[in-house]
């Protein structure tokens, strides 16, 4: 055993022993991530604004501070852009991550002195549990590569700004630096279609143990790297040993990886986001990812079916159950205050709080009062794919809600597969079988002839990435939507389809 993999083993025992502590003691630590936010920020604007100074229980900051999603807290937020002091936490931030928003445009999530540790911290501990809980260091000698976006960064009113994957590339330790892929070179290169190119030749010759990303663009990777060596990803690097990935669920793409790779590959579930990192998988034998309860963020839950009521129950942690679909609000050290991240999550387990996440509040389809979310179309299309052996690459649906030929309305999938079934109709029947097991609305609508069941629609091979470039959002950090209530996506890839 090297001096790198035995340092490696203490250091997880330590950081486990660490975790636990605070992990054990939920409703004492997140009561003293609530008063340290409130003492720090009473004397910046928001603080001021907001009676920071009156605050002394979950019920007064309920009163004095509303939920608010990124439009609502804008203006607190160009204020801090256009270079003032002490808007929404002391000081300056270090950074802007730079995110697309649907509705905002270009978003600015500042990342503060404070909350940028815990950016660091929450990945690294999640190797080092990996370690803890397996004994397994030998992957800690080869190299690791992590796809993210462009580390370059521009300047906004004396704040660096770039996006958060590659401001995090500012932060890898040292000891890492030897082994991390690609070169600082390569990973700057800004078009994502070359960028993985160049990485494909760098990377191909090399024993590569750890890979990270988001599971789409890894499957790009993977899928060059194949074309390339005529070999699977397993016999390319043969100690390839763990994948590191989030941003999507990793069920639907399972099957298409282990033959892509040709083995079984133990992985690792991060739940990161610019407004913070928010949990991450603690366990290979636990479902869900550790909600990060002592990392400078106060989590408020709202159940998900009471949401858009006017004035919903705000939940702490010592108030949630599990099984329970939860919007989850959040309130850091960066500045962002009852903050509405879109996100919708799941408790696993409440000793300790690990969660999944569920879906986007706003990605759904209820065009007939159905409210599918995220959680149920991933679970529905991986038992569709356990029984019938089929492989995607991605897939997203929509409500067809005015067919031709005076068909019944349908929820539309559009699924592009890395080798089409032969039974595409097996696969649609077991989607909806599943799908109407677990919503109950759904069924009852398809049971009353108000919808027929669904339909799969075959998008081409690099439909999905065709589509992604259409709109400027290829590679990196972004995400194609699972669920839209509208035909937006659908007609736009209906195009590409017919072209």
């Amino acid at each position: 055993m090297s001096l790198k993999t035995l340092g490696a083993k203490v250091f997880a025992k330590k950081i486990r022993k660490k975790i636990n502590k605070w992990a054990s003691n939920p409703i004492k630590t997140q009561k003293q991530v609530f008063a340290n936010l409130i003492e720090k920020a009473k004397s910046t604007t928001f603080g001021k604004d907001h009676n920071f100074q009156d605050i002394k229980t979950h019920s007064d900051f309920i009163k004095n501070v509303p939920i608010r999603d990124y439009e609502q807290l804008k203006l607190y937020v160009n204020r801090v852009v256009a270079g003032e002091n002490d808007v929404l936490w002391p000081g300056k931030p270090l950074y802007f991550a730079k995110t697309s928003g649907t509705t905002s445009g270009a978003k600015f999530i500042p990342l503060t002195k404070d909350s940028m540790p815990s950016h660091i911290r929450a990945a690294r501990n999640a190797i080092l549990c990996y370690i803890e809980e397996t004994g397994k260091t030998d992957f800690v000698e080869g190299k690791m590569i992590f796809l993210q976006g462009s580390p370059k960064m521009s300047e906004k009113n004396g704040i660096m700004l770039g996006r958060l994957s590659g401001i995090v590339a500012h932060y890898v330790p040292k000891y890492l630096q030897k082994n991390r892929m690609p070169s600082w070179e390569t990973n700057c290169i800004e078009d994502w279609e070359q960028k993985v190119d160049a990485i494909v030749e760098e990377t191909v010759h090399q024993n590569m143990t750890v890979i990270s990303g988001i599971p789409p663009w890894v499957q790009m990777y993977f899928e060059k790297l194949q074309q390339k060596a005529n070999k699977t990803i397993g016999e390319l690097f043969k100690g390839f040993e763990l994948f590191i990935y989030g941003g999507v669920n990793f069920e639907p793409y399972k099957a298409t990886f282990e033959k892509l790779i040709g083995r079984k590959v133990a992985s690792i579930e991060l739940y990161p986001a610019s407004e913070g990192f928010f949990a991450f998988q603690d366990s290979q034998n636990e479902k869900g990812m550790l909600l990060q309860l002592n990392s400078g963020i106060f989590y408020e839950f709202v159940k998900a079916d009471e949401f858009f009521e006017e004035n919903p129950s705000r939940l702490t942690i010592g108030e949630v159950e599990k099984g329970i679909n939860y919007v989850m609000l959040i309130s850091t050290n960066a500045g962002l205050w009852a903050y509405n991240i879109g996100d919708t999550v799941m408790f696993t387990s409440i000793s300790p709080y690990r969660v999944v996440v569920s879906g986007r509040i706003k990605h759904f389809i209820s065009a007939f009062g159905e409210h599918v979310i995220g959680k149920e179309v991933d679970q529905a299309i991986k038992d569709g794919i356990e029984a019938t052996g089929a492989m995607i690459n991605d897939f997203t649906i929509a409500p067809q809600v005015n067919p031709d030929d005076a068909e019944l309305p349908y929820h539309e999938w559009f699924i592009e597969f890395r080798e089409t079934p032969d039974d595409i109709e097996k696969l649609a029947l077991e989607i909806e079988k599943s799908l109407r097991k677990q919503n109950s609305y759904y069924n009852d609508l398809i049971e009353g002839k108000i919808l027929k069941t669904l339909k799969i629609t075959v998008v081409p091979k690099d439909g999905f990435k065709n589509y992604m470039k259409s709109v400027g959002k290829l590679g990196g950090q972004n995400k194609l939507p699972r669920l839209s209530n509208d035909r937006n996506i659908a007609d736009t890839l209906t195009t590409i389809i017919d072209k």
